[in-house]
């Protein structure tokens, strides 16, 4: 009798060692001598028992991950507030080999926050026998606290071989006899397999759908405050995907008018998981209600307007959703350049060309992104070395490279394609360390505005902060080619622009509040100075400006109502942790408020500075059409056409998003804080490890 496990540790090939073969290659048992390519793991997520509480309440909002070689192949649904959840979901998950363990990872999820870890376990998947339905409890750990007791987690899980997907190994006598068989021929096989594989693998980061979500309003919800209202607001999660809508004070009935979109990986759909909140200042926000959308029930390239109860709560909210086929997005190796098939060029260049305006609105342009190397990277791991992937970002759009292991000059060579729904969007670009027990850590990151991209020239970024305000160690190599439509570049750009609904939330900080201020002081300096012309007016240096000025000010005193608003004091009781709270969170909006008003003032001053060409030449274009008009156009017709076409926008369209076209135009002018932050930093070329080698060599 030959053992199959020496067959293992002879080929270095996956195998099944709990049973025996004979001489002949013969088993008293239908399981492959070797791993057949390609399995399926059917895994039904039971329950938790006893979990980590990780929440101020003394609970958690538990959701499960499952990885397999570093890759997320599954995320649960959230179950708020309970440390017994009840998941029921099954997962289908296809694995070429089993020596890499199924790990499993618990989560609190934090709206807006990192969310905290719960403990993970591993399941050996050469211990499952094939075709039999095997029920597994896991014991939770923390690898920094092995002590500690984190509950536990039930599964159900059949492995089977795959059919159809590849062919089996299969071992003749001339391949299995005595004790010799055909290695070259059982690696090769598992090769082509695990070739075959990837290429799953590398399609699996792609979305195959957008979702068009659209929260018009809610109906009737429930009152959570003293006053018989609420201050509501909603979250969206499809998968890691998360979108937190504005709040609507005091109302019970809001209107929204927000629009996002989300991706879709699942080819038969998904579930949206919605909950409502009521906004309470320095302690936890109550909770309204919740809802769910399945997205397979749904027809696609077609709006649907739904109207959802809120279960555990009371009241409706109104949304629009449309499913749409994906955008052009892909990932592939550097030998498939889009590009350079000159083709597909002429095609690329065909579809944004200027005759194409009114073709597709939404569709910009076209961005690739040659990710090719690294170099002089951060080392994260105690060993002086990383195992460092890239992440490139447009907006909402975010596709992942390949881990190159053990490595501070890795070398990825990957291209990425996608398409441009507002030319003013900005490339980011971060690496990041994988780290199998924990979340990744920051390497370093760059900010790419697509108007100041160089089309075709291989350029090295250094690698920035978080907050991109200064360099961090290493530099990384990037070739960008941008194709778009200038007109319908313009026209997008008087449009609400999208919300990125995957950025954190803002924190206080002593130095971001300090810096808000001194940008605030010099907007209010400008005004002061202008205050001063003013003043000249009551001086009556110039009577005609003076004359004018008393007019104004006379109507204004004559129109003006005295509004006498006494809210009611609270008698709640408040401890000194909420009174803290509420502290933290009225200094967090006056950071944010003094951020907005700073930055609106730099958009102005930036748009006449020529800081972005591309928006001043709108600007100054926009400005001699309006000129021709009035020239052409009496005032008054101009006036009345507005008029009525404000006046009857909500009959005409009534799920419309109000917008300004003036603020929306603003919103693509840089402010000051954001143009350090895409300012390029030169590299240091004594820093290239390319360059070190060659001076030693010398």
């Amino acid at each position: 009798m030959l053992d199959s496990c020496k067959l293992k540790s002879a080929c270095n090939l996956p195998f099944i060692c709990n049973k025996k073969i004979n001489a002949a290659g013969t088993s008293n048992a239908e399981v492959p001598l070797a791993d057949p390519g390609m399995y399926q793991l059917d895994i039904t997520l039971r329950r938790g028992q006893s979990l980590a509480a990780r929440d101020r309440g003394g609970t958690s909002d538990p959701y499960v991950k499952f990885k397999i070689g570093g890759k997320e192949v599954f995320r649960s649904k959230i179950i708020h507030k309970n440390l017994n959840p009840v998941w029921e979901e099954k997962a289908c998950i296809l694995v070429d080999h089993l020596r890499e363990p199924l790990y499993i990872k618990v989560f609190d999820y934090d709206f807006g926050l990192q969310d905290d870890f719960m403990g993970s376990a591993f399941l050996d998947l050469t211990q499952l026998e094939l075709n039999r339905p095997t029920d597994v409890t896991l014991t939770l750990k923390d690898p920094h606290y092995p002590d500690h007791d984190l509950g536990i987690i039930l599964l159900s899980v059949i492995l089977t071989p795959k059919e159809g997907e590849s062919r089996d190994v299969e071992l003749s006598e001339n391949e299995v006899g005595g004790s010799y068989f055909s290695v070259k021929s059982l690696f090769w096989r598992f090769q082509t397999q695990s070739l075959r594989l990837s290429d799953l693998h590398r399609k699996s980061h792609l979305w195959r759908g957008i979702v068009s979500i659209t929260l018009i309003e809610g109906r009737d919800l429930k009152a959570m405050d003293s006053n018989g209202l609420s201050d509501p607001y909603v979250k969206f999660r499809l998968g890691h995907q998360k979108y937190k809508s504005k709040i609507m004070p005091k109302t019970l009935n809001p209107q929204w008018r927000e629009q996002f979109d989300f991706h879709l990986y699942e080819e038969r759909g998904g579930i949206i998981d919605i909950t409502a909140w009521d906004k309470d200042a320095g302690k936890r926000d109550d909770f309204i209600g919740r809802c769910q959308v399945d997205l397979s029930a749904l027809s696609r390239e077609q709006t649907h307007k739904l109207e959802l109860q809120l279960e555990e709560g009371e009241g409706h909210l109104v949304l629009l959703v449309t499913l749409t086929a994906s955008a052009t997005v892909s990932i592939s190796d550097l030998s498939v350049n889009s590009l350079e098939d000159q083709k597909e060029r002429e095609e690329i260049l065909k579809r944004y060309s200027p005759l194409r305006i009114f073709h597709n609105l939404k569709d910009v342009g076209f961005l690739q992104v040659k990710v090719i190397r690294a170099e002089g990277l951060m080392a994260a791991d105690v060993t002086g070395k990383s195992d460092p992937f890239c992440v490139v970002e447009l907006n909402n759009d975010r596709l992942v490279t390949h881990t190159v292991y053990k490595n501070l000059n890795p070398e990825w060579n990957k291209v990425f394609t996608f398409n441009i729904k507002d030319i003013h969007s900005v490339l980011e670009v971060t690496v990041y360390d994988e780290d199998r027990d924990r979340s990744a850590d920051f390497l370093g990151k760059v900010a790419i505005p697509l108007l100041s991209i160089q089309n075709g020239e291989q350029k090295a970024y250094v690698l920035k902060n978080k907050q991109l305000t200064g360099p961090t160690k290493g530099v990384i190599y990037l070739e960008i080619d941008v194709i778009f439509n200038a007109v319908k570049a313009s026209l997008r750009t008087l449009i609400p622009k999208e919300q990125k609904y995957i950025e954190e939330e803002n924190r206080l900080s002593k130095q971001l509040l300090l810096r808000n201020f001194i940008r605030m002081k010099r907007c209010v300096m400008v005004l002061v100075n202008a205050a001063y012309y003013v003043n000249s007016c009551f001086d009556w240096d110039s009577p005609p400006r003076s004359l004018a000025a008393f007019v104004v000010v006379e109507d204004m005193l004559e129109d003006e109502e005295e509004e006498d608003d006494k809210d009611d004091k609270d008698s709640e009781k408040k401890g000194f942790i909420n009174k803290i709270y509420a502290i933290q969170e009225v200094c967090v909006s006056v950071q944010n408020i003094l951020d907005e008003v700073a930055s609106f003032g730099e958009r102005i001053k930036n748009t006449f500075n020529w800081t972005v060409p591309f928006l001043s030449w709108l600007a100054i274009v926009a400005l001699c059409v309006f000129t021709v008009i009035l020239y052409c156009i009496p005032l008054r017709y101009i006036v009345l056409v507005w008029g009525i076409n404000k006046f009857t926008k909500k009959l005409r369209s009534p799920y419309a998003i109000d917008n300004n076209e003036l603020l929306d135009f603003l919103s693509r002018v840089p402010s000051d804080v954001q143009v350090v932050q895409y300012q390029e930093l030169k590299p240091d070329p004594s820093h290239s490890p390319y360059k070190r080698k060659k001076n030693n060599l010398g």
